[in-house]
């Protein structure tokens, strides 16, 4: 709820004051409720804070607690509230008003360094223990909330944000051209393997599921969450199952609703958002509180090119949520003024590295623009639902019973699959083998994945950084085939590169907006059920995601609870929206592409070949095209390395 930052010296040389005073004007551009310091000799920190719980009005930030001789300030929601007061011993008297930093204090007096492995929750925070001379900090298990830092000879300082570090006179800005080598060639939305690094130079981030602890000039990390190894859950029947799933559900959205503002949450026609919003409406209505949720629609004179089996305009399944689960104040908007070429500023000095959601950014951040404008808190969203909540990828699980022998089950569920979704049972079996037997794929040769080589060759031998992905499983030429996608899941929550991104989105929109972005889907809890569950709840009777469709059988409505036919398909309006501007798109392409440190940093036979594509002029279909993409791609960080030059 806060941007927190602090200055440590390893030395005996005193903190100048003029630093600290830098640190804090440079976040004066975001909305704060309460500014405050504290420092002694050697130490300085500040709080720029937002308070968005009823627990943080007021609450002091830094904090210091003289009899323990310790200081604090943090940028949390702690959700386990009840657990840790119980565990450890909190007055019954306290326990309502205590804010959350005090809770990660009491936590740290009573466990150590141990201390995050017991919270639940959004946060990021630095406590200096005074006695002991020591900085220990820690960032959430996903990285919801920012920890950028600058390690000096006998100097260590940190920021929520990367923008306030580069004011220090000790801090040079300078381009991390291994950060950018990651970004250019690692595929899909996904920024660098490296979670430690960032585009600039000389500073550092604490990855998602870290803890440090920094004394005498020493800097230890330590991991201290790793989601792994996680046993079997075993229940009697589907109806245990189901009960157990809204259980532990319910509790993750019921905890993210904790503001003295309004609630919001984002919805769009699928399953994970609709589920949100339907058990955030009912705990809600218990308390005599509405929902807003918020809704991207496409401009009204966008025509929908998408194939019959997508839709651009979810509003026919919003409603039907909306008006089934009651207790909810909808709204749409099509945010028709923008467009991703007009947001490339604007998002890069927020966001303060380059992006690649560019297709759906005008209502990414739309959104939170608009539920800032409506009083709004937190803002719910359902963004980790398909790896947790709505798991059940029913090809592959076909698979698992192909090369089981499951034959009779298998025939079943060909033929109930079918009949739901529509299509011959027979003509599926080829899919299916193909991913229950790899080995097939090279009797199809043709039939690979291959991300574009978008970087400079030079610079990928320079940095070394397709060995370094291979390192993290990521090919850059593999058959569609060939993912196993329950490895896959696995990986991603064992692996910390894929929250990075994500979560400095959320963080950093949070921020400029004063509202928190909070994902029950992504909650540790949940998380941690859904890996238990067997694979065969989640596909049954010809149901993918089949858990949660059961599970919300009274939750929501059929046409979207049981849809599998019709797939949502946002930023298909994108190329539709830039139509205005493409001739300026053109020209600063044409400029790019001869520029010469973009031409070290990229392939500019690849550049040139998808600025001839554009110069044919903007395309519907191209929304999603390759060659659009690696020309936004190009377009974002030349105006990102401007900066530099």
């Amino acid at each position: 709820m806060s941007a927190i930052t602090g200055i440590i010296h390893f030395n005996d040389e005193p903190i100048s004051i003029e630093n600290g005073r830098g640190l804090m004007n440079a976040l004066q551009k975001y909305p704060a409720d309460n500014v405050q310091t504290w420092n002694d000799e050697r130490t300085f920190l500040g709080c720029h804070a937002q308070w968005i719980t009823p627990e943080s009005i007021g609450e002091p930030l830094p904090y210091y607690d003289y009899e323990a001789q310790l200081a604090i300030t943090a940028d949390a929601i702690i959700d386990n509230r009840q657990e840790l007061f119980e565990k450890l011993q909190v007055d019954y008297a306290d326990r309502k008003g205590m804010p959350d930093s005090k809770l990660i204090l009491l936590s740290y007096i009573k466990w150590g360094e141990e201390c995050p492995k017991l919270l639940v929750g959004d946060f990021a925070f630095m406590i200096w223990d005074q006695k002991n001379q020591k900085l220990f900090g820690a960032r959430d298990f996903s990285g919801s909330r920012t920890l950028y830092f600058y390690r000096g000879e006998n100097k260590f300082a940190f920021c929520t944000t990367i923008a306030p570090l580069l004011v220090l006179p000790y801090v040079e800005r300078k381009l991390n051209e291994q950060w950018l080598a990651e970004f250019l060639a690692i595929p899909g939305m996904n920024d660098a393997v490296d979670t430690s690094i960032t585009a600039f130079k000389n500073i550092e981030q604490l990855p998602p599921s870290h803890s440090f602890s920094l004394k005498e000039g020493r800097i230890t990390f330590s991991r201290y969450c790793t989601i792994t190894n996680i046993g079997r859950l075993n229940l009697k029947n589907n109806e245990e199952y189901e009960e157990a799933f809204r259980h532990v559900f319910q509790d993750a959205v019921t905890a993210r609703l904790r503001t003295h503002h309004g609630v919001g949450a984002h919805l769009s026609g699928g399953l994970d958002s609709s589920s949100v919003v339907s058990f955030a409406s009912r705990a809600l209505r218990n308390d005599n509180k509405i929902l807003h949720t918020f809704s991207s629609i496409p401009p009204t004179d966008f025509i929908d090119w998408t194939p019959k089996n997508t839709i651009a305009d979810e509003r026919p399944f919003i409603s039907s949520t909306v008006d089934f689960v009651g207790n909810i104040r909808d709204h749409y908007y099509d945010f028709a003024e923008t467009n991703p070429l007009l947001e490339i500023d604007e998002l890069l000095q927020y966001l303060e590295m380059p992006y690649k959601f560019f297709a759906n950014s005008n209502w990414i951040d739309g959104i939170f623009r608009e539920a800032r404008q409506q009083g709004i808190g937190v803002l719910l969203n359902g963004g980790r639902g398909n790896l947790s909540v709505s798991w059940g990828p029913v090809y592959n699980y076909y698979a698992i019973l192909l090369k089981r022998l499951k034959w009779i089950r298998l025939y079943k569920e060909l033929n109930q699959y079918s009949k739901k979704v529509g299509g011959n049972r027979l003509r599926r079996v080829p899919n299916i083998s193909r991913i229950a037997f790899p080995s097939m794929n090279k009797f199809f040769p043709d039939e690979t994945d291959q991300y574009p080589l978008i970087i400079n060759p030079e610079l990928a031998s320079k940095t070394d950084v397709f060995a370094k992905l291979e390192e993290h499983g990521i090919k850059q030429i593999q058959s569609p085939y060939e993912h196993n996608v329950y490895e896959e899941r696995k990986k991603h929550f064992e692996e910390l590169y894929s929250w990075n991104a994500t979560g400095a989105l959320g963080a950093k929109l949070s921020l400029r907006y004063s509202l928190w972005k909070r994902d029950p889907t992504n909650d540790l809890n949940v998380i941690r059920f859904c890996l238990t569950v067997p694979e065969e709840q989640y596909v049954q009777n010809g149901v993918g995601r089949s858990l949660i469709r059961r599970a919300t059988e009274t939750y929501l409505p059929d046409k979207v609870r049981l849809n599998q036919t019709i797939r949502g398909v946002q930023g298909a309006d994108c190329v539709h929206r830039m139509t205005p501007y493409w001739d300026d798109f053109i020209d600063e392409l044409d400029v790019l592409r001869k520029d010469s440190k973009i031409g070290e940093l990229m392939n500019t036979e690849v550049l040139n070949n998808a600025f001839e594509k554009m110069k044919q002029g903007p395309r519907q279909e191209n929304s999603f095209d390759l060659d659009y993409q690696i020309s936004m791609y190009s377009l974002i960080i030349y105006r990102f390395i401007k900066q530099f030059t």
